[in-house]
């Protein structure tokens, strides 16, 4: 009989907890496309702020090129507004070489395709919003 109690109360256990669980978050794939050549990497950054857009990321990865594209995966997001910007380090110098106007020399992207006019793009033309989980194509140019 004592078996029979213990086993009625790990399951009923196991079935609160279950319920109880809330989403750890969602995943975002991020496809990148428009390389080149496989050298080097692609460095991926996700904002969740406008006043950190391209400046600190929320997180990032760097990830492989193969046959000229690439795919990072972002894990545990929870739900909110995100941007993502991407760019190909053709020379692997780990570092997003620029011209003498800042204007970048290695090819870039942003979500929703956001592009800048006259400096960079924006977090406004930038951001998603994430409220499951989403597969994101970023082509970079």
């Amino acid at each position: 009989m004592q078996k029979v109690i213990i086993s009625i109360v790990f399951f009923l256990t196991t079935i609160f907890f279950s319920f109880g669980q809330e989403n750890n978050g969602y995943t975002i794939t991020v496809n990148i496309s428009g390389m080149k050549a496989d050298k080097g990497n692609v460095y991926v950054a996700l904002y969740n702020s406008e006043k950190d857009f391209l400046k600190n990321p929320f997180k990032g990865d760097i990830v492989k090129v193969t046959d000229k594209k690439a795919t990072a995966v972002f894990k545990n997001i929870a739900k909110g507004v995100y941007a993502i910007s991407v760019f190909h380090d053709k020379n692997d110098n780990k570092k997003m070489d620029t011209n003498f106007m800042g204007i970048p020399k290695e090819p870039t992207g942003c979500s929703n395709g956001a592009t800048g006019f006259m400096g960079p793009p924006k977090f406004r033309k930038a951001k998603f919003k994430l409220d499951k989980d989403i597969v994101l194509p970023v082509k970079v140019k």
